[in-house]
C-alpha cells in the first residue's frame, strides 16, 4: 500500500508474474514451490555419498523407523497415516500418508537429543511433494523436499541443537490435496539424549478460570514425570509453561475458544488432554486500550494526498472498526520510526488529530499506526533495532493515543527480530495492544515464510492478519490448485492456507482494494468479497473451491483505503461492512 494510486512496485509484479509462469509451465514444479516457501529442493539421489554412508553406520535414534510396528512412536495428523506392505524400501512395511484439502498428512515423533550436538536426518520417500524436516532444534529448524519421486528417493538434511535442547520433533508431510505419499527407513543419527523418565501421560482436570475480553485463565492437575506443559488453543500450540496454570492472552471479545494441554519432559510430549471451552467477556470500549469486535472491518487512512478523497479521521466511515494510519516513517536510528502529520490532510494542529483519535476510540474504534507500505524502509534485523522499534512505536502510542501497530513491510522482514520487537512492545503496552498485519499473498503461501512465521510466533498477542489479495497474479490455494486473482476461489482457497496453517479464524481477514484506482490489479466488487466471507464463515456462495469446514469466527475484511472508498461514495464499506458485522 502506497502513497501513489497504484501501490504495488513494478518489481514485485514482475516477480509474481515469473512465479505464475512457473506454475503454468511446470504444473507446480520444484522451482515454483521453492519460491513459495516449500523448503529447499532436495538434490539427494539413491546413490549414497560418503557422508550418507557414514550416517547409515551411526546409531538411529528414531523409534520404529521402518514402520515394522505399525505407527508405534508416530503421530499422524487428521488420521492421515497407515502402514502398507507395498511399496516398501526395506523390511516388510512402510508409511502411507494421505493429505486432504485442509491437511498435509504430517507424521511426526519426538526424539531425545543432546544440546549443542550435530545430527543428520534422512528418509526414503516416494510420491509427489514429500517433505522431511525437524522442528524444535533450538537453532534453525530444517526441512527438505522432493516435488516428484516416482520411485524410492532419499531425502537428507542436518542441524545442530541449541544449548538447552533435549528433544526435537522429526516429521514427514505431503501437500494439501495431493495424492498419498510413502516414507520408510527414517534415520536420525547423532548423540543419543538421555530420555530419563518415560513420556508423561496426558494431563487431567483441565478447567477455565477468570476471563477478560482478551484472556482466559487455565489450570490442570500435575502429571508425574512432567517438566513442563504446552497449551493449545483451537488445535495450535500458543504457550509453554513450567507449572500447572496459564493465562492465554490476545483473544477477541465475546468469542469461544477450545483449549487443551500436554505434558512434556526430555523423552517427549504426552497426548493432549480432554478439551475445554472458554469464552471471553465483551469488550468495554472507549478507554483507549483498543477494543476490536468479534467481526471487524479494517481501513487504511492516508496521511497524504495521492488523488483520493482527502479525509480527516473524524470523517472516516463508521463501518470501520480498526483504522490504520498510513504511515510512520523510518528515522536515522536503525529500527526506529516516527510520525509526522502531513499538512495536505487539512488539520490545523496535531491536537485536532489527537482529538479525532480519542473520538474514534470513544465510539468503540481502534486506531493503529501502520509501519511500511511500498516505500517503507524500516529494517529490524538485530536486537538493537528490535528494541528501537518497540521503544519508538510505544512512544508514538503514548504521544498520539494509538491503540497499537500495523505491520505492512512489503520489502521483507526478519521473523526472529520482528517477533522480538512486537513482544517487547506488548510488554510495554499491555493486554490492550492491537497488532495487525498486511502481508502480500506471496508472504503467506507457506508457514516457512518469514511473515507467516512472525504471525505464528505472536499468535497469543496478534489481533488480525489482513492479507492483501491484490497486485499478485495467480497463486496456489490450500488444495494444491492455482487460482486466478479476482475470484471468490482466489480469496477462499488462499485464506484456507492461513486458516489451516495455524492462525485462528479470528486472526484472518480478507484485504481488498476499495476501488479500481486503489491498486494496480485485483479489485473485485463488494459482492465477490461478501460471497467469500459467506463461503468461509457459512459454507454458502462458494465458487469451485469449498473449504472442508467453515470458520464462523473469521475476523472480517480490510481495504486500501478509507480515502479511495470515500472517492467511490463509500460503496465498499457500505456493502462489506454490514456483511462482516452480520457474520455468525
Amino acid at each position: 500500500m502506497d502513497r501513489a494510486p497504484h501501490p504495488r512496485p513494478t518489481r514485485l509484479r514482475r516477480t509474481i508474474t515469473r512465479l505464475t509462469g512457473a506454475f503454468a509451465a511446470t504444473a507446480l514444479g520444484a522451482t515454483a514451490l521453492v519460491a513459495l516457501g516449500g523448503g529447499t529442493a532436495s538434490g539427494a539421489t539413491p546413490g549414497a555419498t560418503e557422508g550418507t554412508a557414514a550416517t547409515a553406520a551411526a546409531a538411529n535414534l528414531a523409534q520404529n523407523p521402518g514402520f515394522e510396528s505399525g505407527l508405534s512412536g508416530w503421530t499422524c495428523s487428521a488420521g492421515s497415516g497407515t502402514t502398507v506392505a507395498s511399496p516398501v524400501h526395506g523390511g516388510s512395511a512402510a508409511l502411507k500418508a494421505t493429505p486432504a484439502g485442509s491437511d498435509n498428512a504430517r507424521c511426526a515423533q519426538t526424539v531425545a537429543v543432546k544440546p549443542n550436538s550435530a545430527y543428520t536426518l534422512s528418509a526414503w520417500v516416494q510420491g509427489s511433494y514429500v517433505y522431511l524436516g525437524a522442528s524444535g532444534t533450538g537453532t534453525t529448524d530444517v526441512s527438505t523436499w522432493t516435488p516428484s519421486a516416482t520411485g524410492w528417493q532419499q531425502l537428507s538434511t542436518s542441524f545442530t541443537t541449541g544449548a538447552t535442547t533435549t528433544s526435537v520433533t522429526v516429521y514427514t508431510h505431503g501437500w494439501y490435496g495431493q495424492p498419498a505419499y510413502y516414507a520408510d527407513d527414517i534415520s536420525l543419527s547423532g548423540p543419543g539424549g538421555d530420555p530419563g523418565d518415560p513420556v508423561p501421560g496426558a494431563p487431567s482436570g483441565l478447567k477455565t478460570g477468570a476471563v477478560t475480553s482478551s484472556s482466559v485463565d487455565l489450570s490442570w492437575s500435575p502429571v508425574t514425570g512432567a517438566t513442563g506443559y504446552n497449551v493449545y488453543r483451537d488445535g495450535s500450540k500458543v504457550q509453554s509453561v513450567g507449572g500447572t496454570s496459564a493465562t492465554v492472552t490476545g483473544l477477541a471479545p465475546s468469542t469461544s475458544y477450545q483449549f487443551q494441554v500436554t505434558a512434556t519432559n526430555a523423552a517427549g510430549e504426552s497426548p493432549r488432554s480432554a478439551a475445554v471451552t472458554g469464552t471471553t467477556s465483551a469488550g468495554s470500549g472507549g478507554d483507549g486500550g483498543g477494543t476490536v469486535p468479534k467481526h471487524a472491518v479494517t481501513g487504511y487512512w492516508q496521511n497524504f494526498n495521492n488523488g483520493a478523497a482527502v479525509q480527516k479521521l473524524r470523517e472516516v466511515q463508521d463501518q470501520y472498526d480498526i483504522i490504520a494510519v498510513a504511515f510512520a516513517d523510518a528515522t536515522g536510528t536503525p529500527g526506529a520510526v516516527d510520525f509526522t502529520l502531513d499538512p495536505a490532510v487539512g488539520y490545523g494542529s496535531e491536537q485536532q488529530f489527537k482529538d479525532d483519535i480519542k473520538a474514534k476510540q470513544a465510539a468503540g474504534k481502534s486506531v493503529v499506526i501502520s509501519i511500511g507500505g511500498q516505500n517503507g524502509t524500516v529494517s529490524i534485523n538485530d536486537s538493537t533495532s528490535a528494541n528501537n522499534f518497540a521503544n519508538s512505536v510505544y512512544a508514538l502510542m503514548r504521544e498520539y493515543g494509538f491503540n497499537g501497530v500495523d505491520i505492512d513491510l512489503e520489502n521483507g522482514l526478519n521473523a526472529t527480530y520482528m517477533t522480538q520487537a512486537l513482544r517487547s512492545l506488548s510488554a510495554k503496552a499491555g493486554s490492550g495492544l492491537v497488532i495487525t498485519m498486511a502481508p502480500q499473498t506471496i508472504d503467506m503461501q507457506s508457514t516457512s515464510n518469514a511473515y507467516f512465521q512472525t504471525a505464528l510466533n505472536i499468535k497469543d498477542i496478534l489481533t488480525v492478519v489482513n492479507m492483501q489479495y491484490y497486485n499478485s497474479g495467480s497463486m496456489l490455494g490450500c488444495d494444491g490448485k492455482v487460482y486466478s486473482q479476482g475470484s471468490v476461489d482466489f480469496l477462499t482457497a488462499l485464506a484456507c492456507i492461513q486458516l489451516e496453517g495455524g492462525l485462528s479464524p479470528s486472526q484472518v481477514g480478507l484485504g481488498l482494494p476499495a476501488s479500481t484506482r486503489g491498486a494496480g490489479s485485483g479489485y473485485v466488487s463488494p459482492t465477490v468479497v461478501n460471497n467469500a466471507l459467506d463461503c468461509l464463515a457459512r459454507g454458502t456462495n462458494c465458487g469451485s473451491f469449498k473449504p472442508s469446514r467453515t470458520y464462523p469466527g473469521l475476523r472480517g475484511a480490510m481495504t486500501w483505503s478509507t480515502n479511495w472508498d470515500a472517492t467511490a461514495g463509500n460503496a465498499w464499506s457500505n456493502a462489506v461492512g454490514p456483511k462482516v458485522h452480520g457474520l455468525p
